[in-house]
């Protein structure tokens, strides 16, 4: 080829050279915010596509064999969209829907999220070689949908923002890591806390196959951040203190409670009203709850209902006919709460007082508060911990305090009684943060049929923090 050729090849339209100084200039920026400049040895890459074309990239379009071009037109379509798809997913937005009810009233069962990723800063792939749009388990062929190596280690690009109290989060489960696969609720370490980690890995009959996911493969949550790194926690009576200090109201959050009527049936109707899920209404007998109905004050010959309600919901209830007594449902009813084993007079009501670890900052190891810590120092930050002669050991060496690695934060529901939260598996490490979510795009209630109400309009496009 002569030079004639050669500078042909850069003779190109105005709109041609407009194209790709654009794709050249949006490739720097990135690379620019991912911090890794060696990718700028791709530069040449994206040049050619546009102008030399030295790569022939789309040698497919010159053969003359129909079923061929038709093929690899659909190859090349397809793989397009899944490289965007990817692209977008892993650095900008995720789509999530709400598939519990821990965030009611203030999201909804059915709700679908646009999450942002560039809100907090979108993480580099621990595992960089996935299928875009699935989780870590692939429909259908049941197999995972990611290789499992490489691995990369944990880095957060620059947000916009920082998680700050009482934002919503969208987050991996921390407690995720290890899971058994028939038995996913409640997490594999709760359940060789009552059953024996022997049995659980054992009985695949009862629990299945035990597999360990990395942090982005690990099931996404979405929670209320409570506190963040560096606050103390504390929990009195339901009501939630940050540094001593009443958490703010929230117009979503609601406790469940006992509801005692004269006699009357509360109808359908005025349940659907007072938009109390159809999952959520439970009739009490004589025998279901007896002691706790019986110390709370309650007539259990008279109809009783449980359900949870916010505030205004409740307020609404004492007007109803009928309707005598509301009661809150009693701690003891929410079970074992993190640490498990710790020996804390903890419970779901009344918590803590706890502090949220901050980077860098130094604890004071002992024996009250490293059951509390323990998780962080060996499984999130990645130390050996060992208790020898009453004495804790990290990393072989004798301690008595800990330098904290990263922030962490406390995540709650605000479906105080029904969330599965920090109360019961502990912090959330900031790499374990995924994305805020930041509009509705689409609710379907499940209580209803497609000409019934299904489709709740008027949460279209709704602030996903009101």
């Amino acid at each position: 080829m002569n030079v004639e050729q050669e500078l042909s090849r850069f003779k190109k339209s105005p709109l041609q050279w407009a194209k790709c100084t654009v794709w050249c200039i949006i490739y720097v920026l990135f690379i620019v915010w991912e911090g890794n400049y060696w990718w700028l040895l791709g530069l040449p890459i994206v040049a050619d596509g546009f102008i030399t074309k030295f790569i022939p990239w789309t040698w497919w379009k010159k053969t003359k064999n129909k079923a061929l071009l038709a093929v690899f037109g659909w190859i090349d379509a397809i793989g397009f969209a899944l490289i965007a798809v990817y692209f977008i997913n892993t650095f900008f937005f995720q789509n999530y829907q709400i598939p519990t009810s821990s965030l009611e009233k203030t999201l909804l069962v059915g709700d679908f999220l646009f999450v942002s990723k560039a809100s907090y800063g979108p993480r580099v792939p621990n595992t960089p070689f996935s299928f875009p749009l699935v989780q870590h388990t692939l429909p259908i062929l049941n197999c995972k949908s990611y290789l499992e190596n490489p691995q990369w280690e944990y880095k957060r690009l620059k947000g916009f923002d920082t998680v700050k109290r009482n934002d919503i989060v969208v987050f991996n489960f921390p407690t995720g890591d290890t899971v058994a696969v028939k038995q996913q609720n409640p997490d594999y370490y709760t359940l060789c806390f009552y059953y024996g980690r022997e049995m659980v890995n054992n009985r695949k009959d009862i629990f299945g196959d035990i597999v360990y996911r990395p942090v982005d493969r690990r099931e996404n949550y979405v929670k209320r951040c409570v506190a963040i790194a560096g606050d103390w926690l504390q929990i009195k009576d339901n009501q939630v203190f940050i540094n001593n200090k009443k958490q703010d109201k929230f117009q979503g959050i609601q406790f469940n409670y006992f509801v005692q009527t004269d006699g009357t049936r509360l109808s359908e109707e005025i349940l659907d009203k007072l938009n109390i899920s159809v999952d959520d209404r439970q009739v009490m007998n004589n025998e279901q709850g007896a002691s706790q109905i019986k110390a709370m004050g309650l007539n259990a010959s008279l109809p009783i209902y449980h359900f949870p309600m916010n505030e205004d919901t409740r307020e609404k209830m004492l007007k109803v006919k009928g309707v005598i007594n509301i009661k809150v449902e009693p701690a003891t009813a929410g079970g074992d709460v993190f640490p498990l084993g710790g020996h804390k007079p903890w419970n779901r009501d009344n918590f803590g007082p706890i502090y949220i670890p901050k980077k860098g900052a130094i604890l004071a190891l002992n024996t009250y508060n490293l059951p509390i810590y323990a998780r962080i120092i060996s499984t999130y930050e990645h130390n050996k911990l060992e208790i020898k002669n009453k004495l804790i050991y990290i990393n072989g060496k004798p301690s008595t305090t800990y330098q904290f690695k990263m922030d962490y934060y406390w995540m709650m529901g605000d479906n105080r009684h029904n969330s599965a939260d920090s109360r019961y598996w502990g912090f959330v490490p900031e790499d374990h943060i995924v994305g805020r979510p930041v509009r509705v795009w689409l609710s379907l209630n499940k209580d209803k049929g497609w000409f019934d109400g299904k489709i709740r309009w008027n949460r279209f496009f709704k602030d996903a923090e009101q």
